[in-house]
């Protein structure tokens, strides 16, 4: 090999190490090995990316709270973390806190580790706080909703979930038209964690589709009102 290209050979490496340099973001815990890290971690950078209320309704221990969807996220948090020190950062299921993650890592975050499945995978591992009080409706409320002759479709969502958003006038409008045949419920997960948890209701928005007490079908994510009706049929 002649000498240009050779040195043509070492820039195309030098190129491709720096791009692989630069695409590393984040790592994705699971969250048994994200409380292991935690533990073993000094004085560990706990971030809930989630609302305020979100937040005060239930959070990891030590955890401080810098919504996602505030305007100043990235400037909030470059003041209250250390970059050089690892962050752990979680939401309710996940999606905020990959992005966050990956702007984390941006700002130049040196360690950031995100919590696989958000704090309801956290809770359904049983790494939460035991409470004894349940937190909105019980399952013998929602037992109740589905003592009927009728499908009863439910819907799970978040004020704070996009594809929710997009969902919801077709939720609402199913609600009202179809209401001879078909007992539509929308349950919000933040209001209603109890539920969500023993449901195991960990992506949203989930739809749930029932006949005779029994879950006749799932849907999680979202999907047009054209295949909802299909699925009631």
């Amino acid at each position: 090999m002649k000498f240009p290209q050779i040195l043509f050979v070492i820039m195309l490496s030098l190129l491709f190490a720096c791009h692989n340099q630069k695409a590393k973001t984040f790592e994705t815990l699971a969250p048994k090995e994200f409380a292991a890290k935690i533990k073993t971690t000094k004085n560990p950078q706990i971030l809930d990316v989630r609302t305020p209320d979100e937040f005060e309704s239930e959070h990891i221990e030590n955890a401080r709270n810098i919504n996602w969807n505030s305007e100043n996220f990235a400037e909030n948090a470059t003041l209250a973390y250390d970059k050089s020190k690892p962050v752990f950062v979680y939401c309710l299921s996940g999606g905020r806190s990959k992005k966050a993650s990956k702007k984390l890592s941006e700002l130049g975050f040196t360690n950031v580790y995100e919590l696989d499945g958000g704090i309801l995978g956290w809770n359904e591992e049983g790494l939460s706080s035991p409470s004894t009080a349940p937190i909105g409706m019980t399952m013998n409320d929602f037992n109740d909703l589905l003592n009927t002759d009728k499908k009863v479709l439910v819907d799970f969502y978040a004020e704070w979930c996009g594809p929710c958003k997009q969902m919801e006038p077709s939720i609402l409008r199913m609600q009202k038209e179809m209401t001879d045949k078909v007992v539509v419920v929308r349950i919000d997960v933040d209001k209603n964690k109890t539920l969500a948890e023993t449901l195991k209701i960990n992506q949203l928005p989930t739809i749930l589709i029932y006949e005779n007490k029994a879950v006749q079908n799932k849907i999680i994510g979202l999907t047009s009102e054209e295949n909802l009706k299909k699925q009631l049929q």
